[in-house]
């Protein structure tokens, strides 16, 4: 007896019409043509009888006819993953979620494909298959997944993989040996520099491997060696062997339409001819710490508002001193070249065929402190570019890393990420650390790549123990914001200690960088260390900050007193703004809060959103009513604020009366603030007939309560709901963390009737949990 015939005798008796499909379902090899032209009645009784591969093959027959497989795609995940994804309300499509996770289990090896016979099906490969609908994979450990795909059975898996990858994640990473690296790198190259992935992400890497962290930024950033060292299995990286041959052929026509022939020109131009000096010059460009794209001092003194003279990667030469290479025409062969491009595939670097073939040294350029001190790379490089030059370090004004003495105090130069023979490919958009820690040297490795990785447009540094290494990031950003087609807009930097108060950090920042659309700043406590402050490096609460792009700002302070004198030059220079969200701040001063809603007033006409979280308002009731009456803003977040705490039965009267009246506010979160049952109850009036209220979400989460109290609130929703002849705009509702658990009949009840209103988000939170400060609300 077949499987589907046993599947469904063990459920009731088999009709004709079910012994035809099972019948059928076990022939699709050759019956395959023939069952897509069924029409819809018969085809919806088969699907459900096929593996996921013929399952999958079926999506355009069933559309043809009508059917829509997302059912049968549902509960395939309920039968074989059996576990509720994350945001389930929010997937569109069962089938590509399906598919990917399953995807990511057989690599893993966590799922055993013959325990469903819906997973098994000789004639396809599980890999194979499902990889065109991976847009999100995650490498963990020893990279055993890596190491799998970059296997030469996998290599049209790999293919597939290169035109649907968008997000590659590692997580839990471990020391790894050279050979796993040489399939990492094989994997990356493949997947980033010739394929569609766009973002990288590492989580979770407690003690890095400082020579594999680096691999992997520098990939994604677009740097790697020539084409010779970019081989598996003795055989060169295709794409770049025939990308290289079209760009023998055009720069050979380049060079004829300049005139480039002359023994001087031609010495320069032609970096095959001397590969020694070619990859000194185009190093120099890339990674050296006295020439650009580090930013220099004529750029600082013009506050970044005139060109910058250094180096874009477009290919723009430095200066060259006397006794030095002459590389600019060298770089004007790779002008376009050089451009990086997020999501469409573009033609590599001429690579070279000199003396770094050898696959031996293919790691050398990763890291070279890893093996030799600072001092000895500084000599080489003081050798290699010329003898006559001056010996800059990483104080010099082009280093990333100028001027701070968190840089400084360890040694060497700034540029001790060696780019010798190394080439631009394309780079990613959005890169995210969360949880590695980064060394003084690794930040300045980041920091140079940052200072020419003109694609990237979200950066995302969490819980990194940054502290004074934050100058030497935010010194490769000062850099990349003189790029003209720098692109990075979203900034968050998030720890457990700050190495500076909150809002001079975020002074600083948008000093360096101005161009910014989206700012995150969170730090859990305070430094301990009073005045540990860089040396030479001045408060940047001092410094003019440049009119900025910025439109969400958001911060959370480490329980420090909120200055609104120290904020008023970011709010100044932020016209945009457009969102701001406060987090853990105190308020030195019972006049702080007004004097904060005076200068947003001021200063931020576009403010939409406001938000507080975890501040104590409890005697700003004033000023809370106030924000209430602001005719801009859309949305209002007072969460974990207290508002309750003293507050009178007018209080309340008032609070409710003045949303009623004010017809821009869209969103009220009130989330932990000791609403309890009877003020949730009064909620309800925002929504009677005589509101001119347009409220459409409302959040009461983490307010004790109880299922009685909802179901009172519900009802007297319902009246109002009838008395404005059923138009009400109001339609969402979070519930999360409330104690409805008590009675779960009258909050069924409630919950039920409430659907039928609004859509509610609520969770099956465990009352008991809740903490002992809530019972005086019970």
């Amino acid at each position: 007896r077949s499987v589907p015939e046993a599947a469904m005798a063990a459920e009731r008796p088999r009709s004709l019409f079910e012994l035809s499909a099972a019948a059928v379902s076990r022939s699709m090899g050759a019956l395959e043509r023939d069952v897509w032209a069924l029409p819809g009645h018969l085809l919806r009784g088969l699907l459900p009888l096929l593996t996921i591969f013929r399952l999958e093959r079926a999506e355009a027959a069933a559309r043809r006819a009508g059917l829509s497989t997302e059912p049968i795609w549902r509960k395939l995940w309920d039968d074989v993953m059996k576990t509720r994804p994350p945001n389930s309300e929010n997937i569109t499509c069962w089938r590509k979620k399906f598919l990917e996770t399953f995807f990511s289990n057989v690599l893993h090896g966590v799922l055993d494909i013959s325990s469903d016979w819906r997973l098994n099906d000789q004639h396809f490969s599980p890999l194979l298959h499902s990889s065109p609908h991976v847009s999100q994979l995650t490498l963990c450990n020893m990279l055993q997944g890596a190491v799998e795909l970059a296997a030469q059975h996998n290599h049209k898996v790999l293919e597939n993989l290169a035109g649907s990858l968008q997000i590659l994640k590692f997580q839990h990473l471990l020391s790894s040996d050279q050979s796993i690296r040489r399939s990492l790198v094989l994997l990356l190259h493949r997947l980033i520099h010739h394929g569609s992935v766009s973002q990288v992400s590492m989580y979770s890497w407690p003690v890095p491997d400082t020579v594999l962290l680096v691999l992997i930024l520098s990939m994604s950033a677009g740097f790697w060696r020539s084409g010779n060292a970019l081989t598996y299995r003795g055989t060169p990286c295709g794409l770049c062997r025939e990308e290289d041959k079209a760009q023998s052929q055009e720069s050979v026509q380049e060079r004829a339409e300049r005139g480039c022939y002359t023994e001087r020109e031609g010495s320069n131009c032609e970096n095959q001819r001397f590969p020694e000096e070619a990859d000194a010059c185009l190093n120099s460009v890339l990674s050296s710490p006295r020439s650009p794209p580090l930013r220099n001092q004529a750029c600082e003194e013009t506050g970044g508002e005139g060109p910058c003279d250094h180096t874009s990667i477009q290919g723009e030469s430095p200066r060259c001193g006397s006794g030095q290479l002459s590389c600019h025409p060298i770089l004007q062969n790779t002008r376009r070249r050089l451009k990086p491009a997020v999501g469409r595939k573009r033609r590599c670097l001429r690579r070279n065929r000199g003396p770094y073939a050898d696959p031996e040294d293919l790691y050398d350029f990763v890291f070279t402190v890893a093996r030799e001190d600072n001092s000895g790379l500084l000599d080489k490089t003081s050798t290699t570019e010329g003898e006559n030059a001056e010996n800059w370090t990483s104080s010099s004004p082009g280093s990333p890393c100028s001027g701070h003495a968190g840089c400084k105090k360890r040694g060497g130069p700034a540029g001790i990420f060696s780019l010798k023979a190394a080439h631009r490919f394309r780079s990613v958009s959005t890169l995210e650390l969360f949880s590695i820690p980064l060394t003084g040297e690794t930040c300045r490795t980041l920091s140079n790549l940052l200072s020419s990785w003109v694609s990237l447009e979200n950066l995302v540094l969490s819980y990194n123990g940054l502290d004074a290494n934050i100058s030497c990031i935010l010194s490769g950003l000062r850099a990349l914001s003189c790029h003209p087609d720098c692109r990075l807009r979203v900034l968050r930097v998030s720890d457990v200690f700050s190495h500076m108060p909150c809002l001079e950090l975020v002074c600083c920042i948008l000093s360096t960088f101005p161009q910014l659309h989206t700012l995150s700043v969170s730090f859990d406590l305070k430094n301990q260390l009073e005045g540990n402050r860089p040396e030479g490096n001045p408060s940047c609460s001092e410094a003019e900050i440049p009119e900025s792009c910025l439109e969400q700002l958001e911060i959370r302070f480490p329980r420090e007193p909120l200055h609104t004198t120290f904020l008023l030059p970011v709010l100044k220079a932020s016209k945009s703004l457009q969102q701001l969200s406060l987090d853990s701040a105190t308020l030195p001063r019972s006049e702080e809060l007004g004097l904060l809603l005076e200068a947003l007033k001021e200063c931020s006409p576009n403010l939409k959103k406001l938000s507080f979280h975890d501040v104590n308002l409890a005697e700003h009731q004033k000023e809370v009513l106030l924000l209430l009456q602001d005719p801009v803003l859309q949305e209002i977040t007072f969460s974990f604020c207290r508002l309750f705490e003293s507050s009178t039965a007018e209080f309340l009267s008032e609070l409710i009366n003045t949303v009623k009246r004010n017809s821009s506010l869209k969103s009220l979160k009130l989330p932990g603030n000791r609403l309890g049952n009877q003020r949730l109850v009064a909620l309800a009036d925002i929504f009677s007939e005589d509101s001119s209220s347009s409220l459409c979400q409302l959040d009461v989460s983490s307010n004790c309560i109880k299922p009685d109290g909802l179901l009172e609130f519900t009802k007297k929703l319902e009246g109002h709901i009838r008395q404005r002849g059923g138009q009400i705009q109001f339609t969402h509702l979070r519930l999360f963390q409330n104690w409805l658990d008590q009675d779960a009949e009258t909050a069924q009840e409630a919950l039920q009737r409430l659907k039928a209103v609004c859509s509610v988000v609520n969770d099956s939170w465990d009352s008991s949990q809740a903490f002992a400060d809530y019972i005086s609300v019970m």
